[in-house]
């Protein structure tokens, strides 16, 4: 289905991963090994790029994350450089627990990081991790926001770095921080739109959690978010895909949405306005 006229080439895709091809295949050899996933999406930035452009979207979010001690700097002066070269990246940065938190977050701000990305599960600390507080003081004094892979989907029931208890101790410690919980919060989805409810600077994504495929792949029924809770809250809502690491066709990210046939408002708000605020730019 075609986007509303409006959104049109102007799309924010608020959930796509730019990292260099060694560390990128790592991740999906381990999303393969563990998940049983396969890929076909291109992962240097130019083609990825070409895709998305492609698929009506404008500007994404670049998101990197540091599964060990010591990396996380580096990489973060990369997705800056590549987002140098790029009109459509928005880079954000990432750091470890186990890292001198102050001082890497600090450097990636200054050098023009807009926001932090944290995969809670496979980097072993999260929204409750005492660890991170610089960071999250940082974004506080930045004003940047924090995207955290904060639900137990699609494999991490048992870590104790995620879950809606976790990100509730985030939000009570650190209200003015803008957070938004990847997947929509699976598999605690209804405890996270309730936090969106609540709290004016906590956002969702629907990254894989509203797609045709998404019973599949992630274990998730996306029926079970219903149109009237996605007007309610679409200014709190943004799409986002996990491209390149999803493992079936960019449209079927988006087409779950189109086929619901949801206001124009609330598509723009989905598509772009959501993300814009979160991004603190509205």
């Amino acid at each position: 289905m075609p986007f509303p006229e409006a959104l049109d080439g102007h799309v924010i895709d608020g959930h796509v991963h730019l990292m260099p091809q060694k560390l990128m295949a790592a991740i999906r050899k381990s999303l393969t090994e563990e998940a049983g996933w396969s890929f076909e999406h291109p992962t240097d930035r130019e083609r990825m790029e070409e895709k998305l452009r492609s698929m009506g979207v404008e500007r994404y979010v670049a998101l990197p994350y540091a599964h060990k001690r010591g990396m996380a700097r580096e990489l973060n002066e990369w997705v800056l450089t590549r987002s140098r070269e790029s009109e459509m990246a928005i880079p954000f940065a990432t750091v470890h627990g186990d890292d001198d938190v102050a001082a890497v977050v600090r450097e990636a701000f200054e050098a023009g990081a807009r926001g932090l990305k944290f995969q809670c599960p496979v980097q072993g600390c999260g929204p409750a991790d005492p660890r991170l507080d610089p960071a999250f003081e940082a974004a506080a004094e930045y004003d940047k926001p924090i995207l955290f892979h904060a639900g137990t989907a699609p494999m991490f029931e048992d870590s104790p770095h995620v879950g809606a208890e976790k990100f509730a101790e985030f939000v009570e410690s650190y209200p003015e921080i803008r957070a938004c919980a990847a997947h929509m919060g699976t598999f605690e989805t209804g405890k996270f739109l309730n936090f969106a409810r609540d709290h004016e600077n906590v956002f969702l994504d629907t990254t894989m959690a509203l797609s045709p495929r998404s019973a599949d792949v992630l274990g998730f029924d996306a029926d079970g978010i219903s149109d009237e809770t996605l007007v309610e809250l679409a200014e709190s809502v943004q799409f986002g895909t996990d491209f390149p690491n999803v493992p079936y066709p960019y449209e079927d990210e988006r087409r779950g949405l189109l086929e619901r046939e949801l206001p124009a408002s609330v598509y723009e708000d989905l598509f772009r306005n959501t993300a814009e605020r979160f991004l603190g730019e509205r």
